[in-house]
């Protein structure tokens, strides 16, 4: 039998191509992180363990994330104790020393920014308040830049063969993100100093980049539903202050903000939260696309 030389070298090269060493698998707390890991690790195997559509703080530690976790080189999650209820427990059942905390596999966005609203202390009448800072950052640019650029630094390590590769694939998002950024900001700039109520400090980070103002929240306290009472009090908070619009992330409860609405004619808008609240949604700049225009809509309409 004849072997084939041009045959045999073509699948020598395909073997141990970039391509085919990449075998990283990823495993992202929330979609944005996925979304970030994709643009850094086109090639490498993600999995996603919650959706826009989920309340990231409400998730069960289900089989199928512990057998997802025990097979992952990487983990990315938005960190501050946002997963505490879920992640640890995932974590120690997976028995994956490659993830656990503390390890390069273990990767906590907030611990890569500069977390806002960081509390000088925290009891438990202060309701579900994040004693380590606001973990929703992936709404500022500049600290989402900040994370993808450590993203390169873990996958890096964890794969140097492909180093390079992961370096050219951060230098064009990092291209990208940067001139979508200017032009994020150029269009948005009639949002400065606009009000608005909000579910949640979901949304804090993007109001802090854009100059915006949350001036009441349909939560009485971080953690606890909108409750008549409350929400009755943020009637006379529109009339008072005029916000542009109510603001809901697209896995909460819209019920609040339609009363409301109906009750002082400020609309209410759900904003997606992450990668794949919707069909249009389909990576982080389509996501920033989204909530910008959305709030310009809610701009012009409120004149």
């Amino acid at each position: 039998m004849r072997i084939n030389s041009k045959f045999v070298a073509a699948a020598f090269i395909a073997a141990f191509s970039p391509q085919a060493l990449a075998n990283v698998t990823v495993f992202a707390c929330e979609p944005e992180y996925g979304a970030l890991a994709k643009e850094i690790a086109p090639q490498a195997k993600i999995y996603n363990a919650t959706t826009a559509l989920q309340d990231p703080h409400q998730v069960q530690a289900r089989p199928s994330l512990i057998s997802q976790l025990r097979r992952a080189d990487l983990a990315i999650c938005a960190g501050a104790d946002l997963e505490i209820g879920w992640l640890p427990m995932v974590q120690m059942k997976a028995n994956n020393p490659e993830v656990r905390n503390g390890q390069s596999g273990m990767l906590f966005a907030s611990d890569v920014i500069e977390n806002l609203d960081i509390p000088a202390s925290v009891d438990r009448s202060m309701g579900d308040v994040h004693a380590l800072g606001n973990p929703h950052m992936h709404f500022d640019p500049k600290r989402m830049l900040q994370v993808a650029e450590e993203v390169n630094n873990r996958l890096a390590s964890i794969d140097p063969d492909n180093a390079a590769s992961y370096q050219a694939n951060l230098d064009d998002f990092s291209k990208r993100w940067q001139t979508a950024t200017e032009q994020w900001q150029t269009k948005a700039a009639s949002l400065k100093g606009s009000k608005v109520i909000g579910y949640h400090s979901s949304f804090r980070y993007l109001y802090n980049w854009l100059g915006m103002k949350q001036v009441a929240d349909l939560e009485p306290k971080p953690g606890l539903p909108p409750t008549s009472a409350h929400l009755a009090k943020l009637v006379k908070v529109a009339e008072q202050q005029k916000p542009i619009g109510i603001i809901v992330a697209s896995y909460q409860d819209p019920r609040g903000a339609e009363w409301l609405e109906n009750r002082t004619g400020v609309k209410g808008e759900i904003l997606p939260m992450s990668v794949g609240a919707d069909d249009s949604v389909t990576d982080l700049f389509t996501l920033y696309d989204s909530v910008i225009n959305k709030l310009l809509e809610l701009k012009s309409n409120h004149g």
